[in-house]
């Protein structure tokens, strides 16, 4: 799977996620931090990623249909250190969710499908 963390996802997310066989990209390598979401979401939705992000504006379906883009997961962790973040979204990716066209948001325990 194609996989872009945003600049708030820490860096040490992206090894556990290529061991996982996943195509993973950042937010941060392509010059895009502290840019507006709407650049954001033109850039991953153009290239195909699935956007992995803490952004709430994200879960905002009437900005941001999911139908427009390889996947959004927006994650709600209580504790984000980096290793709970690499533990939830590879343990996440590894249920091999739907993501295309799919919101997910993510917390410790669960993982909601919010697509309208």
């Amino acid at each position: 799977m194609r996989l872009k963390l945003d600049e708030n996802i820490h860096t040490d997310v992206v090894e556990p996620l290529r061991r996982q066989g996943h195509e993973v990209a950042t937010v941060l390598d392509q010059k895009l931090a502290g840019r507006p979401d709407a650049d954001v979401a033109a850039v991953v939705s153009a290239e195909g990623y699935c956007l992995v992000t803490f952004d709430l504006d994200f879960a905002d379906t009437r900005r941001h249909p999911p139908v427009d883009y390889a996947g959004l997961v927006v994650l709600r962790l209580r504790v984000p250190t980096a290793r709970h973040q690499a533990d939830r979204i590879t343990r996440f990716f590894g249920e091999k969710p739907e993501v295309t066209g799919h919101l997910w948001i993510v917390e410790e325990n669960r993982a909601r499908d919010w697509t309208p």
